[in-house]
Order: C-alpha cells, then sequence, then structure tokens
C-alpha cells in the first residue's frame, strides 16, 4: 500500500472528493459504481472501481471460481497453475561473510609476536604490523610503547 500523501476533507454531506491524479492512476470514471473495504481492526478504509461479478485479474465474467474470498476465472486459475506471465522476483546479491573475529590474546602475546616481527622486518609499516598480528593499528602503537 503507497501513501499518496495527498488529504481531502469530508464536507457537510459526509462526501468525499477523490484526486483527479487517483482517478487517472486507477481508471475511475465520472459515474462508476466504487466498491468500499474496511478492516476494523487496523482503521482502514479502502476504495475500488467495482467490477460487478467478475474475475479479479482480468474482468472476465465466465467460468468464475472463489480463490481464498476472490473471484477468478477458469484461464487465470490455468495460467497461475502453469506459471504462464510470472516474472521471477530477482534473488538479492550475496552479502559477504563478515570478517572473522580477532582472536583475543594476552598482552604477552602480542608484544613476542610484535618483537619477532620487527626483528624480521624492521622496515615495515605499523599497518603491516598489525595485518600479521591481527590487531589494530592501535593495538601495535599501544604494544610498541611497551616495548
Amino acid at each position: 500500500m503507497k501513501n499518496t500523501g495527498m488529504k481531502r476533507p469530508l464536507d457537510t454531506l459526509g462526501r468525499i472528493v477523490i484526486p483527479i491524479e487517483i482517478r487517472n492512476t486507477t481508471g475511475i470514471e465520472i459515474g462508476d459504481p466504487l466498491e468500499f473495504y474496511m478492516d476494523n481492526e487496523k482503521g482502514f478504509l479502502g476504495i475500488g472501481k467495482y467490477n460487478g461479478i467478475s474475475c479479479k485479474l482480468c474482468n472476465s465474467a465466465q467460468d468464475l471460481s472463489y480463490f481464498k474470498s476472490s473471484l477468478l476465472c477458469r484461464q487465470c486459475i490455468l495460467e497461475m497453475k502453469g506459471n504462464v506471465g510470472v516474472t521471477l522476483i530477482p534473488t538479492p546479491p550475496v552479502r559477504e561473510k563478515p570478517k572473522e573475529s580477532r582472536i583475543h590474546r594476552s598482552t604477552l602475546q602480542l608484544l613476542k609476536g610484535l618483537r619477532q616481527l620487527m626483528k624480521e622486518h624492521p622496515k615495515a609499516k605499523q599497518s603491516e604490523y598489525a595485518e600479521w598480528l591481527g590487531v589494530s593499528q592501535g593495538r601495535i602503537s599501544q604494544l610498541k610503547k611497551l616495548l
């Protein structure tokens, strides 16, 4: 259901004007019979063009059957069973796997690992040390201060 943002007041006789934009979109002409729908629990009132006794999908009046409180013709039922004219809804894109949670290691273990990496790669950047140890650059900075 779409909120149009249009508002119309009831007049003193309880009438309401349906905006021309909505009438054009729904194919309602002046003098067309309208049908009212109501949901007491939600306080919802809906209006639709009355098609009489006809198929809800194609407005045919022949070979009608009820399906879930709606009238459908035999041809529409057969088309639905055979998936005729059905458009598949595209599947949503697969999300990337979340980053693996970092393993909690004691400060002593991290200090040993950092000391080893600094000996092996003395010109490496702080970001590289962080990536190799699986910690943040801020944590590397803290560990360097402790060395």
